[in-house]
């Protein structure tokens, strides 16, 4: 099996997921300013991932600074935190695990730099086996939404590659798999970058999955024809009134989905909840470069001197989402209450 991230030697090594899947290769990180470039370039992507991914950089980065004074330490930390919050703004577990570790810098100041710098570097480690966890028990507790022989819809990618490991959709397509249930996958090829076709379809065919690639567009059809039985996605936030963001097009899954009667989930971590945000129409959406939309490996395919407009998330509202799977149990409506019930199980 694949490691999609790992942090040993003072490097951090990441699965290049943009030269998937024709070649399986692994960038290293010596510096923060490398794993900024590389969250941005898409060689790691994925809510859960990337929280992983910064807060073993904040952890690289604070073993390389070279003071002796803990508030120049502090400053240091925290243009660190800054590189690394700009690089994503939808996934919200970017930021939760950059407050993780600021935690960790308040709480050990006092021992010394040294003892700082070591309990950043445990706390990152931990942080990354945590994610696995969760994303098994997630697995647990969403397989049993999934019959024997259902057609299950997903979009984008939520597998191991876009977390610590195992996965979050596919983490629960996974379970099923291993409780013995014979299972189908759809994946949408998720335009523009292709998440679907490429990262999604590569995965289920290494974990012996069956798997059929579609188009976007085909996807109300595929529900049309009877040929879907559940739709399952990850998210990148989710706000206290169940309200999602998760990759464009995802939207369109949703609605489609509650047009024929198809049960529509997601599956993530509580991490991924952010319940400081009531609505979704506060999330901020990342738009992209245009050169996703108009350019298909490097060769442009819109002509000369045309916009494209690419923003890399959308919004589903709660009303089209029959349930939210999460490490700690199934999360159905009303959102407000069941989110707010789930974080006071999960403490």
């Amino acid at each position: 099996m694949f490691k999609t991230i790992d942090f040993k030697n003072d490097r951090i090594i990441l699965l290049d997921q943009s030269r998937l899947p024709e070649h399986e290769v692994y960038v290293e990180c010596r510096e923060v300013s490398e794993l900024a470039d590389c969250i941005r370039r898409l060689v790691i992507r994925g809510a859960p991932a990337i929280g992983v991914a910064a807060a073993m950089g904040i952890a690289l980065g604070a073993g390389k600074i070279k003071t002796g004074d803990i508030r120049k330490f502090r400053s240091e930390v925290e243009k660190i935190c800054t590189i690394l919050a700009a690089t994503r703004p939808t996934a919200v577990n970017l930021f939760w695990s950059i407050d993780r570790m600021k935690k960790v810098v308040d709480v050990y100041a006092g021992m010394g730099i040294e003892v700082v710098k070591e309990r950043l570097k445990k706390e990152a480690l931990k942080i990354y086996r945590e994610d696995i966890e969760i994303n098994r028990e997630m697995g647990k507790q969403g397989r049993e939404l999934i019959r024997d022989g259902a057609r299950i819809l997903t979009h984008c990618n939520a597998g191991a590659l876009a977390t610590a490991g195992y996965g979050t959709a596919l983490g629960v397509i996974r379970a099923a798999k291993e409780e013995g249930k014979r299972i189908e996958v759809f994946a949408c090829e998720t335009r523009p970058v292709l998440q679907g076709s490429r990262l999604t379809a590569w995965e289920l065919k290494k974990s012996r999955i069956k798997v059929t690639v579609l188009t976007d567009g085909a996807a109300a059809f595929l529900m049309q024809k009877k040929m879907v039985d559940l739709v399952i996605t990850g998210a990148d936030r989710i706000v206290a009134n169940g309200d999602s963001a998760n990759k464009i097009g995802t939207y369109a899954l949703a609605i489609s989905a509650g047009a024929h009667g198809i049960p529509f989930y997601i599956a993530a971590p509580l991490s991924t909840i952010d319940v400081r945000i009531r609505s979704g129409k506060e999330i901020p959406i990342e738009l992209r470069s245009g050169e996703e939309v108009t350019h298909i490996q490097g060769q442009r395919f819109v002509p000369q001197g045309i916009k494209a407009w690419n923003p890399a998330f959308d919004v589903t509202p709660a009303e089209y989402i029959t349930a939210i799977i999460t490490e700690k149990g199934i999360v159905k409506k009303p959102y407000l209450r069941s989110i707010r019930n789930i974080f006071r199980r999960g403490e």
